[in-house]
């Protein structure tokens, strides 16, 4: 049996490949669903899938272990690849039924100029240590936006990088770097525990795949004040906001000391959204916090909210504003204004642009 399903999943593959979609649902009761350029598209000519079938599919997707581990845990997270494509995949129960989520990963990994990303974020690939985070909400594209900096950086410097992800998504040609990548549970037990031996692994750049965690964060500051170059991510809108969640995750007696540790350690935050496109699929739409002494100043003095006005006002320090993003966007054709305004942080400010 488990081979018909093994034949059926690569059938749904090759429609995923085939209409450039970037998720594949699977639910007990529904028909395959697919999204592309941001929509959910049910595929009606499947048949809907039945209970056995979801069981059929997990026995193709995960191993035995991680099987006992979803009955467990009722969620998982894990990677699976097929000749044309690589997924990332959770799996979770809903109503007593299981379902599965998978989100594409290209096996190219593109660049900053394929995906539409400004130049600027180069200067970050470059630094020999620092911080720096690429933040959105989920689905956002933060992934592939580190991948490119990773792939940038495996291209141009001999260095040696380790990524701790769970699962591990984009996979890595070694080319003048030297890269290891750990994936949680299989490589090691957490984030915190990986970040640990780190420091004894001889690295030069570090990728953590998600930010889980004071203890998470905390190794990861201590690790760019050290002489690491440390890119990661979080699930948070902007710069303001991010410093804040990672400043308000520490118990009160330790946020002085982070304060301080952020502040001369975070090299800066890119901020993305991917927004629709006129001409059909997807463009980033970003925030870039470049940090310099006055963002330094800020952070240590408790003044994180006015970072924005610094945003909105360094665009001759190579900062970008999203609003300004979303308008250069909708300038060139590339956006509609409705989409503009849903996707903007400001609306007032942004009428202003437009």
């Amino acid at each position: 049996m488990a081979n018909d399903y093994k034949k059926e999943f690569e059938e749904l593959v090759g429609v995923v490949v085939k209409e450039s979609a970037s998720d594949l649902h699977i639910s007990t009761g529904r028909y395959p669903t697919i999204r592309v350029g941001g929509f959910l598209i049910p595929l009606m000519n499947k048949k809907t899938i039945t209970e056995e079938d979801t069981e059929g599919f997990m026995s193709v997707v995960i191993t035995p272990e991680d099987r006992a581990l979803f009955l467990k845990n009722k969620e998982i997270d894990f990677s699976y690849s097929t000749k044309e494509a690589r997924f990332r995949g959770n799996g979770f129960f809903q109503q007593g039924t299981i379902s599965f989520a998978f989100r594409l990963i290209p096996k190219q990994i593109r660049t900053f100029e394929e995906l539409n990303l400004p130049k600027a974020i180069e200067q970050f690939c470059d630094m020999q240590q620092g911080f720096f985070l690429v933040v959105g909400p989920v689905g956002h594209g933060k992934t592939t936006t580190l991948a490119a900096m990773v792939e940038r950086i495996n291209q141009t410097r001999a260095e040696h990088i380790v990524t701790i992800e769970d699962p591990i998504e984009y996979i890595y040609e070694q080319k003048k770097s030297v890269i290891d990548q750990r994936e949680v549970r299989i490589d090691t037990h957490d984030f915190a525990a990986a970040l640990r031996s780190i420091f004894r692994q001889d690295v030069d750049v570090i990728l953590i795949g998600e930010m889980r965690g004071n203890d998470t964060m905390a190794t990861a500051v201590t690790a760019a004040e050290t002489g690491h170059l440390v890119l990661s991510t979080l699930h948070t809108n902007n710069a303001a906001q991010t410093i804040n969640r990672i400043i308000d995750s520490f118990p009160g007696s330790q946020q002085d000391q982070i304060r301080i540790q952020l502040s001369s350690t975070l090299s800066g935050i890119f901020s993305q959204r991917l927004v629709p496109r006129i001409s059909g699929g997807l463009v980033p739409a970003y925030e870039l916090l470049i940090t310099n002494p006055a963002v330094q100043n800020l952070i240590r003095e408790k003044r994180v909210h006015e970072i924005n006005t610094v945003i909105e006002t360094g665009a001759e320090l190579g900062m970008i504003d999203m609003n300004r993003s979303l308008a250069d966007l909708v300038r060139r054709g590339e956006i509609t204004v409705e989409n503009a305004y849903l996707y903007s942080p400001n609306p007032k400010i942004l009428e202003r642009l437009i």
